[in-house]
């Protein structure tokens, strides 16, 4: 099956301190390998795995489950422990959600978490709907490249599968569940303006979590896939400050 531009997976070899950063909903690592070869400058071991079903065509993410998307993040984690002392995750919308996930599956294993624009349910009026509407709809409208900077791309699905929507709500019912089993040190990021998640899920998120150590950070001109938009810079910088402080 032939990728989409910028969609492959990759690894950059570094010392002892590994990062994992994962992707959104019907995205690709496209839409994070600007702010991971950030991370990767800074001499870490990076990894950016393209989650299964992604980075194709959107009718493969309907022949997916969360539960796959999850072993890739996993299996992809488990490599970075395999050769280094300290391991963060960071991800991007439901990028944020898996790493949400592996932390209360790994609540000792983690040095740190940073969260951009994480989502753990939605608010749209057709949620109520998709038990039903995944059997007879294939997809919807997509919801990419919600950005506010002009030219970019990230590289996402222009369609919203519907079987991978329904199990996406599944997964986050049961991390929203467990979310006070949430322990690591954590850095959220989210836009002011997001047309995708809305503002309540990093709510949700920041009074849910056991953490002590928790910062939370509001993007002011960027909209919801801020990794490629004008606060880009700031999600670098305070990702690897929260990185070199954890790690030193």
């Amino acid at each position: 099956m032939t990728l989409m531009h910028g969609a492959d997976p990759w690894t950059a070899p570094g010392n002892d301190v590994g990062v994992l950063v994962l992707h959104g909903f019907t995205g690709s690592p496209r839409s994070v390998t600007p702010w991971a070869r950030s991370l990767a400058e800074q001499g870490w071991s990076v990894s950016v795995p393209l989650l299964p079903g992604h980075g194709t065509r959107w009718q493969d993410m309907n022949l997916t489950t969360w539960h796959d998307w999850y072993h890739e993040a996993d299996r992809a984690l488990r490599e970075l422990q395999s050769s280094c002392s300290s391991v963060f995750v960071m991800g991007l919308s439901m990028g944020g959600s898996l790493t949400l996930r592996l932390a209360q599956q790994h609540p000792s294993e983690l040095s740190g978490i940073v969260l951009v624009n994480p989502a753990v349910h939605t608010e749209r009026p057709d949620r109520f709907l998709l038990p039903v509407l995944q059997h007879i709809v294939g997809g919807f409208p997509g919801i990419s490249n919600d950005i506010a900077k002009p030219g970019q791309d990230e590289g996402a699905y222009d369609r919203i599968p519907l079987k991978a929507a329904y199990s996406l709500q599944q997964m986050w019912r049961d991390i929203k569940a467990n979310l006070p089993a949430v322990t690591s040190p954590l850095l959220l990021l989210r836009s002011a303006q997001d047309h995708v998640v809305e503002p309540s899920n990093s709510a949700h998120i920041l009074r849910s979590v056991s953490s002590r150590d928790v910062t939370e950070v509001v993007l002011a001109d960027s909209y919801h896939v801020a990794t490629l938009d004008y606060d880009a810079e700031i999600i670098v910088r305070d990702s690897i400050d929260f990185v070199r402080r954890l790690s030193s």
